[in-house]
């Protein structure tokens, strides 16, 4: 049986164990995605045959639409109970979607420490490393002893997601260090933690951008990620668990980007949405091309007197565009990780160089032989043989230049990058191609 036949039968029959009992064999993202497709009255009436624990997992596995027509459908007081088993980073993102009446009301009759850390999370921006955060987490002070940290943890760790690791802190809540669960048992019980404890290598400010988080799980292969404020104060932790839809999230958007879309964009927005999300860039991309244009109609007498050109041409252009993207790719993917800076890296676009010089080498000899065969004329496999090159040399070196540039410009180099590479590879692979062909044109025609 199809799950939106078991959905349909359970909200028809009003059954309470049914629907709750749906939980144990669908991910709640399948179901989520099932009652997407539903009216809101059969959503209100399944949403009600629910426990807070379900429902709270819906909550969470659910995209926002879905995420405010489920929470109408409970009191403030109701939802204050479903909160309770979720996440505080995840009930602060779905307090931020609702209205500043509703949210208000809700954090003002919630118990006063649950509202003070929901308010703190809010006050962070959500792509930031504080809106992400946890607050689940174990800080004792310095100054306890293994034995008096033990009992400690036995009496707030059913409250808590991450028991395994401990942050260390001094009496102004300033992070100090580590200790893991096996330290505490292996040292002896009036050991002080300050003695024990390891030093925290990595760590993010809570208004550092959600990628500065991404990258260094990424390269250090972080299994969690302290966040703090200005004053070195604990104020959460960030897990691998939260980061990897964090990470998938950022690729998708720098993929988007590159192709000048916007990253809010889906498949399923409105008309209006998707053309005011992707036509300011091909109106950039149309007066680009009109610069391109330009070059080859500079060079329409010699055109016209050898014809072979105009096929030539896009073989020049489309090569040097193809080499500079690959290297626009993997520069664009080290300055996501934060590897590479333009002042430190600057060095390396001599590599680039020799690999379009290489490249451009090669290609160009096949292409050079193809349209000598053809044509029957080794001036003109001569000209594409030093346009490939030169071509090539400068896709590579804006392919690496540009985004470096932008980025040290502070401006997104995911967005406007190949639009600028594109410019350089087809008005440069026409200008050398064209302005080559004009001096050798007694020699072509």
């Amino acid at each position: 049986m199809e799950l939106m036949d078991e959905l349909n039968i359970i909200i028809n029959g009003r059954d309470e164990v049914l629907a709750n009992g749906l939980f144990d064999d669908y991910h709640a993202v399948d179901i989520s995605m099932e009652l997407e497709k539903l009216e809101s009255d059969d959503i209100e009436k399944f949403v009600r045959l629910l426990t807070n624990e379900n429902v709270a997992t819906l909550l969470e596995a659910s995209e926002d639409d879905i995420l405010l027509e489920i929470t109408r459908d409970f009191s403030n007081e109701e939802l204050i109970e479903i909160f309770t088993h979720m996440e505080d980073s995840i009930v602060a993102d779905l307090l931020g979607l609702m209205s500043t009446a509703r949210r208000k009301s809700i954090l003002s009759i919630m118990k006063k420490a649950d509202s003070n850390i929901l308010k703190m999370i809010l006050s962070f921006d959500e792509e930031s490393a504080g809106g992400i955060m946890s607050t689940n987490f174990i800080a004792l002070k310095k100054n306890l002893t293994a034995e008096e940290a033990i009992k400690k943890i036995r009496s707030i760790s059913p409250e808590k997601e991450i028991i395994d690791e401990i942050f260390v802190t001094d009496d102004y809540h300033r992070l100090q260090g580590i200790v893991t669960i096996r330290d505490l048992l292996v040292y002896d019980a009036k050991t002080l933690l300050e003695d024990i404890l390891e030093e925290v290598d990595f760590y993010v400010y809570g208004t550092d951008d959600q990628e500065i988080a991404a990258n260094l799980f990424s390269k250090y292969e972080l299994d969690l990620l302290p966040v703090v404020n200005s004053n070195m104060a604990i104020l959460g932790v960030i897990t691998s668990e939260d980061i990897i839809p964090i990470i998938e999230q950022e690729h998708n958007e720098d993929i988007l980007q590159m192709h000048g879309v916007n990253a809010d964009e889906e498949y399923d927005s409105s008309w209006f949405d998707s053309f005011k999300s992707r036509i300011p860039w091909l109106i950039i991309n149309l007066l680009t091309a009109f610069l391109a244009s330009f070059v080859v109609k500079s060079f329409e007498s010699t055109i016209s007197q050898v014809v072979v050109l105009s096929a030539a041409m896009p073989i020049v252009t489309g090569m040097g565009g193809n080499a500079g993207s690959q290297t626009l790719s993997i520069i664009l993917t080290s300055i996501a990780r934060g590897e590479m800076s333009l002042k430190d890296d600057f060095k390396l676009i001599f590599k680039e160089m020799f690999l379009g010089l290489t490249e451009g080498a090669l290609i160009g000899l096949c292409a050079a032989g193809v349209f000598v065969f053809w044509h029957r004329n080794l001036y003109l496999g001569l000209i594409l043989f030093l346009a490939m090159i030169f071509n090539m040399i400068i896709a590579c070196s804006m392919g690496f230049l540009i985004p470096l540039v932008l980025d040290k410009l502070k401006v997104d180099p995911a967005i406007a990058s190949s639009i600028f590479l594109t410019t350089f590879t087809d008005t440069c692979g026409f200008f050398i191609f064209l302005g080559m062909a004009t001096v050798f044109l007694p020699k072509l025609i």
